[in-house]
């Protein structure tokens, strides 16, 4: 086992919402920001150089995606994704590009548990 770790430290948190709408109100006034990026799929807040996401929860049966996601930041996604598989983890959802060259990938971990995976170098810490 080599001692330099592919986790470069926590990113973002996304909190899944019934309605977009009202909690992009809410988390403006509980934290005291306006979102940086805005559409109708996802709302992110830059607080104190960290991402904080608001994604509309999956309605379709089969595809809860929880209330809360953690993203670790990555050099290479694709190398750190099949890391995780090839320890036992589950695909949760597949490297994808969401725009720019940020790339995302969640996995289930042997406890079902979702841990996300983000690619972005936009962010700086």
């Amino acid at each position: 086992m080599n001692n330099e770790s592919s986790m470069l430290g926590l990113r973002t948190v996304v909190y899944m919402v019934d309605d977009l709408g009202k909690a992009k109100e809410w988390y403006m006034k509980a934290f005291n920001a306006k979102p940086y990026y805005d559409t109708p799929y996802y709302i992110g807040f830059n607080i104190g150089g960290y991402e904080l996401g608001l994604h509309p929860k999956e309605k379709a049966k089969g595809t809860d995606n929880g209330t809360v996601l953690s993203y670790w930041g990555v050099k290479d996604i694709h190398k750190s994704y099949k890391s995780l598989i090839d320890l036992g983890a589950i695909s949760h959802e597949k490297p994808n590009n969401v725009g720019g060259e940020i790339v995302l990938a969640t996995v289930y971990d042997p406890w079902k548990n979702i841990i996300g995976l983000i690619y972005n170098p936009e962010f700086k810490v």
